[in-house]
């Protein structure tokens, strides 16, 4: 038996509990993992304290994330006593996730983690730094070069953004950084590495067709008002990696920026990134996060402080990430 998190619907209210369970009520899959730590990402908060329709099926074991050792697999790509890694493919959503001290999972779905990462690195990095790699690595393969331009990022103090800026400063790049709340995060995005600071409500203004060209390229999460401006304010043969739509999932642009200044928009997915792909990622996420990204705040919480932190995640009240150690 082993302590898991269990996530249930009662009176149409999701009800969390540490509950024992034991390997039989796992979900199906072909490698059993012995889990050392998950994280917890917004999805995450919405799912534990019911406010978002994130969890299609009840009881439901949340955690998107998780990392941790092999003890039995079925798939020669793994043998006991591995390290490995998921994110995504719907974990803590239809299939039972890492806030348990024990997961069942699909092989497809696992990485291995880099020997340059340790367990907790790893869940600091999280969905958040896999997805900000992937929307770096689109930019790369556009073939932008620092000397082209200053990179916007939009979002910039959350998750993904913040390793974004880690990411693009320590490959040379000069960034821009869009948050909310600028003054009072200027000191956090200076020390990441942005060389501009650029308050959101600059950004929500309605965008002209084509504006002033600024940026090389851009990596946005918020999607709607913002990213159409960004939009307009990408230099010729620019490119955007869009992720996210934290401000809305509609786009109020027009094909102006695409067919005078054959900018490209280049959608981001980390939940079903190709397994090649993810390796990829983290292997240069190991590559190039500084000691210094992992000197930033991060709240280590046992699995019963989960809801609590749950809750706190949602109303916005904590800076930096959270693992959940199991």
């Amino acid at each position: 038996m082993f302590d898991a998190l269990v996530l249930k619907q009662e009176n149409k209210q999701t009800v969390p509990s540490i509950e024992q369970i034991d390997e039989s009520q796992l979900t199906d899959g072909n490698v059993l993992v012995a889990v050392d730590y998950s994280s917890l990402n917004y999805k995450d908060g919405l799912a534990i304290t019911g406010k978002g329709k994130i969890v299609r099926e009840f009881p439901m074991v949340p955690g998107i994330d998780l990392v941790g050792q092999v003890l039995r697999s079925d798939d020669s790509r793994y043998q006991e006593g591995d390290n490995v890694v998921l994110t995504g493919w719907g974990v803590g959503e239809t299939h039972w996730g890492g806030m348990a001290q024990k997961a069942r999972l699909k092989a497809d779905w696992l990485v291995p983690l880099p020997d340059a990462l340790t367990p907790k690195q790893a869940m600091m990095v999280g969905t958040a730094g896999l997805t900000a790699m992937l929307c770096v690595q689109a930019l790369l393969d556009a073939n932008i070069k620092p000397e082209d331009g200053p990179i916007l990022v939009t979002g910039a103090s959350g998750g993904v953004g913040s390793v974004a800026i880690t990411l693009l400063a320590q490959l040379g790049y000069q960034v821009g950084a869009v948050t909310g709340r600028a003054d009072e995060n200027q000191p956090f995005l200076t020390a990441l590495g942005a060389s501009e600071i650029i308050e959101r409500s600059a950004m929500e203004t309605p965008a002209k067709p084509l504006e002033k060209q600024c940026w090389a390229g851009a990596i946005d999460t918020v999607g709607s008002k913002v990213l159409a401006k960004t939009l307009s304010q990408v230099k010729y043969g620019g490119t955007v990696a869009a992720c996210g739509l934290a401000g809305g999932f509609d786009l109020p642009t027009s094909v102006m920026p695409f067919i005078l200044r054959n900018v490209r928009l280049q959608g981001i997915d980390s939940v079903s990134c190709p397994r090649k792909k993810r390796i990829a990622a983290w292997q240069a996420l190991a590559n190039h996060l500084p000691e210094s990204y992992f000197e930033q705040a991060c709240h280590e919480i046992n699995l019963s402080e989960a809801p609590e932190f749950a809750e706190k995640i949602i109303r916005g009240q904590i800076s930096g990430r959270t693992v959940i150690k199991l």
